[in-house]
């Protein structure tokens, strides 16, 4: 079966970067399109960037300008890279794949942004 892996998380401080990772077990051209997620205690899981396979990109409000996401299609990863980071980017962040009418999940990986 498909598997996602995030990795990347950790403990940066406020205004600091961190880039995560989310490796594929195929290659990323079977998906449509690659989302990373986020979800922090007591709420709702939020879409936090997306690019499809085309390479078009799409990002929450929240994140646009801080954050990019990106794609290398020879080691089947994409990429969330997180700049000038808030205590309120502090979630689990999740990678997620769609291929047809069905969205792979990976683990999560912990991103926690304080001083």
């Amino acid at each position: 079966q498909v598997q996602l892996v995030e990795s990347g998380g950790g403990l940066v401080q406020p205004g600091g970067s961190l880039r995560l990772s989310c490796a594929a077990s195929v290659s990323i051209f079977s998906f449509s399109a690659m989302r990373w997620y986020r979800q922090a205690p007591g709420q709702e899981r939020e879409l936090v960037a997306a690019i499809t396979s085309g390479g078009r990109t799409n990002y929450a409000a929240s994140v646009k300008g801080r954050f990019t996401i990106s794609k290398d299609n020879a080691l089947s990863t994409v990429y969330l890279q997180m700049n000038s980071l808030k205590p309120e980017d502090t979630a689990v962040y999740y990678c997620n794949g769609q291929v047809a009418l069905h969205d792979y999940w990976g683990q999560g990986t912990q991103v926690t942004v304080s001083s």
